[in-house]
């Protein structure tokens, strides 16, 4: 049987045996106190008659960077021996580091992208942080205030000086006690780089010693850990360990060994003990070990959880007056708000909780990310200044722990809908368009049928924005139930293809087409308005049959509550309202009631239910085999739609009763009905014609002082949110 020997710092003395590369190894360790002179010797005692000596935390040289220098003490230890090969990890460790977070980000995809990364040493830890570089948003090294108590200035630490730094660092250090460097020794200081860090990584002593008692939502990742480390990390609130060394254990188990322990027995087992222990022979030998690294979830309520994000955005400057750090904007002119807001970085703003499969039980979270852009805002920009937002969204979604993000609103309506976002994200991406179809003509059926009319078979659908990508799916589907649809659109070109395709998918169906809704909207039924439209009337709700359903999809609504009124005898609703399985909890106020999320939403968190973390719906081409797949899914896990609800109000069998007797009588009487719709165009003509709730692009008369003046205080709460995000 090899024999390999372990000298550590602490004290005690210890014989196991362990199996590795299929061999039994007799593993000794043994404890110098941090004495150099007893472990060199217990080199000497041993030389000759182990297979291989290994130097916990005794390094012989120290690495930061591109910098390297020769440990005084660490250095005369390494070669101490003359038979027995001595080693302290720095021939694997590197290499173990890289290898496993590659294969840890493959077990559990995206776990460290866009992470910020607090190097807790940096020294001889550049495996690690090449690897979390290439992954991570931001990267600090805490060697400056671990080992010099320097403060917690900006640049202090920071990867862009550390070239500079290292040189210095490690001419510093290389008389430094191994307690020192081992996290031992050291006065704590500076909690704050702790808490602004998601990862943790390094040394598993200097982060215990080091950091502040409380590490919630952070990820550790170190070369082992003992049962003492695991519980104390658990009850610091950290929610994930990374042990990124090969486990005796068992593949995936927890690493309970250093680099120093596999080097000595890499070096123990080669079977030509005269082999030269470089680079090339521990590759060999670690290419016959079935191995990864331990992913443990410490905290229980975070294990097993899909997590998804979805991004939202200020419907108008009120949904900005309403957010607590702008209540201040009220007092600047909405002109200058709208505008200086749309260059705000996307914001954390709240968490929906509680989401679980009755079917599956999975349970999933998601995190509501908002820019600062009103719609107005968006179409004045191009836009790639809306895919820039939205990219800087998912790096933020990345970070939060999401897999999937979701577009809400106009987010899904500028550019290409969603494709070149999910082309330059990692994280996949979904308009959630597909569900709000689904839903949609769900909620239309449920509301015609509210309002008497049994079978749609012979009615007759209008959909105005009917060449967008929620209209065009909507007029597809519909043709198939009704055969008879009305598509508006202000495309006409784009208008003939549509009629084309439902014609050929739906032979036999009617099709008439239009650039204008108002002298057709008496014919049909039901109204389905999902546009884009500003500062216009979409549709003359005066117009309309009696009795007719209006389902507005587009958010902001295409109908006001003005118009609406002019027609009681008619049903306007809000459409694409979900809720979602479970104990649900909504951390923000997006404007609906309490588990009610938009469809779009519920498409995000729906798929992330499933373990669908791909692209899902993009672009305009929405197909109906993509439609009637989610809605399979939204049945399967037992999404349900939200009651009807009209202009922010759940409507109530009362009011449904009197609108139905209202048209009844319409239909009756002609002459009374064309007297009231008389009335009520002539009422029409004091609402202003708008869509989106504003009734076209307002050109501001403010001073260019009042414009860089609400620039400058939107600047100062955004400065005053990313504190409050540090503090998460």
């Amino acid at each position: 049987m090899k024999k390999v020997l372990i000298i550590h710092l602490g004290e005690g003395d210890d014989v196991s045996s362990v199996a590795f590369l299929g061999q039994d190894v007799s593993l000794h360790r043994v404890g110098c106190g941090g004495d150099a002179g007893r472990a060199r010797t217990l080199i000497d005692e041993h030389d000759g008659t182990v297979d291989a000596i290994g130097l916990e935390c005794m390094p012989a040289s120290l690495h930061l960077g591109d910098t390297r220098l020769p440990h005084t003490v660490g250095a005369t230890l390494s070669g101490g021996a003359r038979t027995t090969p001595v080693v302290d990890g720095s021939g694997v460790r590197a290499e173990l580091e890289r290898w496993g977070i590659i294969l840890a980000e493959r077990a559990h995809p995206l776990i460290f992208n866009q992470k910020r990364v607090l190097m807790t040493p940096g020294v001889n830890h550049e495996g690690l942080a090449q690897a979390l570089a290439r992954r991570s948003s931001a990267m600090r090294f805490a060697d400056p205030q671990l080992f010099f108590g320097l403060p917690d200035a900006p640049g202090v630490g920071s990867a862009q000086t550390l070239d500079q730094v290292a040189g210095a660092t490690l001419e510093a250090l290389k008389d430094a006690p191994f307690e020192l460097l081992a996290g031992a020794v050291g006065t704590p200081h500076h909690p704050g780089m702790f808490v602004w860090a998601d990862v943790l990584a390094g040394d598993m002593a200097t982060i215990r010693r080091f950091a502040p008692s409380r590490l919630d939502h952070k990820i550790v990742i170190v070369e082992a850990a003992s049962d003492d480390d695991i519980a104390d990390l658990r009850q610091r609130g950290v929610t994930m360990l990374v042990t990124l060394m090969p486990s005796l254990e068992g593949k995936g188990k927890v690493a309970r060994h250093s680099a120093a322990t596999v080097e000595a027995l890499l070096a123990a087992l080669r079977p030509d003990p005269a082999t030269p222990l470089t680079e090339d022979t521990y590759l060999d030998l670690l290419a016959d070990l079935d191995w990864a690294p331990a992913v443990s979830v410490l905290q229980q309520e975070e294990a097993g959880i899909n997590k998804f994000a979805f991004v939202i955005h200020p419907l108008s400057t009120r949904f900005i007056h309403e957010y607590p750090p702008f209540h201040w904007t009220r007092y600047v002119p909405d002109e200058i708000v709208e505008a200086a807001a749309a260059y705000v970085p996307p914001i954390f703003v709240g968490k929906i909780t509680g989401g679980r499969s009755p079917v599956t039980g999975q349970r999933i979270e998601g995190y509501l990310i908002s820019l600062g852009a009103t719609p107005r805002q968006m179409m004045k920009h191009s836009p790639r200044f809306t895919y820039n937002l939205l990219n800087q969204a998912a790096r933020l979604a990345e970070r939060l722990g999401a897999r999937i993000m979701g577009l809400g609103a106009f987010t899904s309506v500028v550019g290409d809908a969603g494709i070149t976002v999910a082309h330059e994200a990692d994280i996949a991406i979904t308009s959630g368009n597909s569900l709000t179809v689904a839903a949609t003509l769900e909620t239309a059926k449920i509301a015609v049928r509210a309002m008497g009319r049994d079978d749609m078979t012979r009615g007759r659908i209008m959909i105005i924005g009917a060449t967008g990508s929620i209209g065009s799916a909507c007029a597809r589907l519909a043709a198939q139930a009704t055969k008879d649809v009305v598509l508006v659109s202000i495309e006409p070109e784009k208008l003939i293809d549509l009629k084309r395709k439902i014609e050929h998918e739906t032979p036999g169906t009617r099709v008439v087409i239009s650039t204008h809704a108002n002298s057709l909207a008496g014919e049909c039924d039901l109204i389905l308005t999902a546009t884009s439209a500003f500062g216009q009337r979409v549709l003359d709700v005066t117009e309309c049959k009696p009795g007719a359903v209006i389902c507005d999809v587009a958010r902001p609504p295409d109908i006001s509550a003005a118009e609406a009124a002019l027609r009681p005898d008619v049903l306007v609703i809000e459409s694409g309202e979900v809720l979602i399985p479970g104990d649900v909890e909504v951390g923000y106020d997006i404007g609906l009631p309490p588990r009610t999320v938009y469809a779009c939403l519920a498409e995000t968190s729906l798929l992330a239910m499933e373990g669908r973390f791909e692209d899902y719906t993009l672009g305009r081409n929405i197909t109906p085999e993509r439609v009637k797949e989610i809605y399979r899914l939204y049945k399967k896990h037992g999404y349900q739609l939200a009651p009807l609800r009209s202009f922010e109000e759940y409507i109530t069998e009362e009011q449904l009763m009197h609108k139905r007797e209202l048209a009844a009588t319409l239909r009756a009487d002609p002459e009374l009905f064309a007297r009231r719709k008389a009335e009520a165009k002539e009422h029409l003509k004091s609402i202003p014609a708008t869509s989106k709730g504003v009734s076209g692009i307002r050109r501001g008369k403010a001073s260019a002082a009042w414009g860089w003046a609400g620039v400058g205080a939107v600047a100062l709460s955004l400065v005053a949110l990313r504190r409050q995000a540090r503090a998460r």
